[in-house]
C-alpha cells in the first residue's frame, strides 16, 4: 500500500529516507505468469500441476531443462522498465538453446522412423564410427555408434518426388550419413496402401566419416540411428501446440475484470 508505505518514511522522519521505484512486470506471449491465475488452472485440471511444462513456474522451466543461466540471460535481455511490455516466448526459448549449445552433448535421435537398407553393405556386419559428443566443445570428448547394413532414417528425409531444392534423400541422390558414409538412394518399397516402408541405398566404403576422397560433394546431410543396435526412448515434444485463453467478466463494484475460465486451445 503506497499511501501508508511514505506515510511510515515520512513519520520515522529517516535522514536518508528510502525510496520505492515501482517497476513492470515481466509478461511471456501466450502463457500464463500470475500465480492466481496459474492456481486456477492447476486446480481445475487444466494442467498437471505447478511443474506443468506449458507453464513457465521455476518448478516447470526446471522439468523442461532450462538451466538458471538460461533464466539469468532471459532477464538480462528483457531489461527493466516501468512500461507494460512482454517478451517473445521464442525469446526465453534462444536463451536456453544459447546456454545448451556448449554445455550439452548431442545425440542423434529418429522421432518418426522409416528404414533405410544399405544393399551393398556386408550382412551381419556392424562397425563403430567415432561421433563427437558436441562439435563447438572438445572437452566433452567422444564416443561410438554402431552403424550397420540396416538403420533408421526420419521419414521427413526421404522423398519419393521431391521439390526443387530439396537435398535428402530421393531415388537417384547421394547424401551424407552424419559421421559415416556417402549413399545413394535406389529406390523404395511401399506397403499396399502406398506407405513408404523401406528406402533402399547404396554406400562408398571409401567415404568413411562422411568425405569423399575423390573430393566430391553432396549438400545433403541426414542423421540416423542403427535398426539393430538402437533402443527406444520416450521423446516429450513442447513445441508451442497451442494457447492458454481466457474468458474475462467486468466486475462493476470493483471497476475491473476478472477470469471466469481459462483452459488450453490445442
Amino acid at each position: 500500500h503506497r499511501p501508508l508505505y511514505d506515510w511510515v518514511v515520512r513519520e520515522l522522519e529517516y535522514p536518508h529516507p528510502p525510496k520505492q521505484i515501482e517497476f513492470a512486470k515481466l509478461y511471456l506471449t501466450n502463457v500464463v505468469t500470475g500465480k492466481r491465475y496459474i492456481k486456477k488452472l492447476v486446480e481445475q485440471g487444466i494442467v498437471d500441476g505447478w511443474d506443468d511444462p506449458r507453464l513457465v513456474s521455476i518448478v516447470a522451466l526446471r522439468r523442461r531443462g532450462f538451466t538458471p543461466e538460461s533464466i539469468k540471460k532471459f532477464v538480462e535481455l528483457c531489461g527493466i522498465s516501468k512500461a507494460q511490455s512482454s517478451a517473445d516466448y521464442a525469446m526465453l526459448e534462444y536463451c536456453i538453446r544459447e546456454d545448451l549449445k556448449t554445455k550439452a552433448p548431442r545425440m542423434m535421435a529418429i522421432l518418426d522412423p522409416v528404414k533405410l537398407v544399405i544393399d551393398n553393405y556386408p550382412e551381419g556386419q556392424t562397425e563403430m564410427l567415432p561421433v563427437v559428443n558436441n562439435p563447438e566443445n572438445e572437452e566433452l570428448g567422444s564416443r561410438e555408434v554402431p552403424f550397420g547394413k540396416e538403420l533408421y532414417i526420419e521419414r521427413d528425409d526421404f522423398m519419393e518426388e521431391p521439390p526443387k531444392k530439396y537435398f535428402r534423400m530421393f531415388p537417384g541422390n547421394e547424401v551424407r550419413l552424419m559421421n559415416a558414409y556417402f549413399v545413394k538412394c535406389t529406390g523404395c518399397v511401399k506397403d499396399e496402401n502406398g506407405k513408404v516402408v523401406e528406402v533402399h541405398g547404396t554406400y562408398d566404403p571409401e567415404s568413411r566419416g562422411g568425405n569423399s576422397p575423390d573430393g566430391r560433394k553432396v549438400k545433403g546431410t541426414i542423421h540416423w540411428v542403427s535398426a539393430t543396435e538402437s533402443v527406444k526412448a520416450q521423446v516429450r515434444l513442447y513445441e508451442e501446440s497451442g494457447k492458454f485463453i481466457a474468458i474475462y467478466q467486468w466486475k462493476e463494484k470493483e471497476k475491473k475484470y476478472h477470469i471466469v475460465k481459462m483452459f488450453f486451445n490445442e
